[in-house]
């Protein structure tokens, strides 16, 4: 449990760093939060929480040289605490003699003679890591590679703990912590936010996270576990197009085996999700992503076992089942009017 102090004493200082290799649907997720909201956090409505000041490229009013310097401070030390976030999967500088796969601003005036030259996001992550309290990858880009980082791809990129080592810590002890999803859910991010103001602040202990260092309060069930469609896959009745409500398993869901926590929680406000609204599961939140679970809407491999026991199986707990429902959807048989009481009772003014 790190020390406690006085909440309103902490300013920490949020470094988003966007310049890897992503879209940004990320950050423009994030300002779809609701439990809680970027606002709600910024504006400090949450009791409890320590100042949080954003430097965000989606949302901050400062531009050009007004914006790079909180990270040029962070770079020499005058920003604590600070949290990093990264967005975008991070490219290989080093399989190539010239030029660069991604960068971010430039170097702080008069600190080196290439001032005026971009800085490579490689470089930011290697000068600002050692320095930050904590590093928060955002998205399946940062965390595991994401897209850019499927076979074939000329810039060998990665995820944030690729880069940095999956053994490494932040000056606080924190390994990178992860938070997946292709765009993320937006109150995961806010949420894993949220906690980790609190531990800084020393209301928290350590965030907890699995072995692919996402936190397991977010990502300790799979999809199929928090699915309203998962009663169709244990009776083996399977969606054969899309509109169905059944399960999507023969379409191409991986939901059995993914880690994800999106059927339960929604999108927005507890609305929306791949499953719920009556798309597969593609595993977005995994490591081995997109790769592993190649071709889309393809049945998976490994199910085709699973959902063949399941037909045989489910085929006949839903003729039981029948059998069953038949006799409990429908109301007793001592309910009716007339002069006969057939309830079992024996009435006293009758004998």
């Amino acid at each position: 449990m790190p020390a406690r102090v006085n909440p309103s004493e902490v300013a920490v200082h949020l470094l988003w760093l966007n310049a890897g290799l992503s879209c940004d649907g990320d950050s423009v997720s994030l300002t779809n939060a609701t439990l809680p909201s970027i606002e709600d956090i910024v504006m400090g409505a949450i009791p409890g929480l320590p100042k949080l000041i954003p430097h965000w490229p989606l949302v901050d009013y400062q531009v050009g040289d007004d914006f790079i310097q909180w990270f040029w401070k962070a770079d020499a030390g005058e920003l604590d605490p600070f949290v990093l976030v990264v967005e975008g999967s991070i490219p290989n500088e080093e399989i190539k003699e010239e030029g660069y796969w991604a960068a971010f601003g430039n170097n702080a005036p008069g600190t080196s003679r290439f001032s005026d030259q971009p800085m490579r996001t490689t470089e930011w992550i290697d000068r600002l890591a050692p320095k930050a309290t904590a590093i928060v990858a955002a998205g399946t880009c940062a965390t595991y590679g994401g897209i850019h980082a499927m076979a074939g791809n000329p810039t060998g990129a990665m995820g944030v703990p690729d880069y940095l080592g999956w053994d490494w810590k932040s000056k606080a002890g924190l390994p990178v912590v992860c938070v997946p999803g292709c765009p993320v859910q937006p109150d995961n991010l806010s949420e894993t936010l949220l906690y980790l103001l609190y531990q800084v602040s020393g209301q928290a202990p350590i965030i907890p996270l699995d072995e692919n260092l996402r936190p397991t309060w977010l990502f300790g069930r799979t999809v199929h576990e928090g699915c309203d469609r998962a009663g169709y896959y244990e009776q083996g009745d399977f969606a054969h197009e899309y509109g169905s409500p059944k399960c999507l398993v023969k379409l191409g869901c991986w939901g059995p085996v993914v880690k994800c926590n999106v059927p339960k929680r929604g999108w927005m406000d507890g609305i929306g999700g791949c499953p719920n609204v009556g798309g597969i599961c593609i595993a977005c939140t995994m490591p081995g992503f997109p790769d592993k679970f190649m071709p889309f809407m393809d049945e998976p491999p490994g199910s085709k076992v699973s959902t063949a026991a399941s037909m045989l199986t489910g085929g006949l707990m839903r003729t039981l089942r029948g059998w069953t429902e038949h006799t409990v959807d429908r109301e007793p048989k001592w309910r009716h009017r007339g002069d006969r009481l057939d309830t079992g009772y024996d009435p006293p003014w009758r004998s």
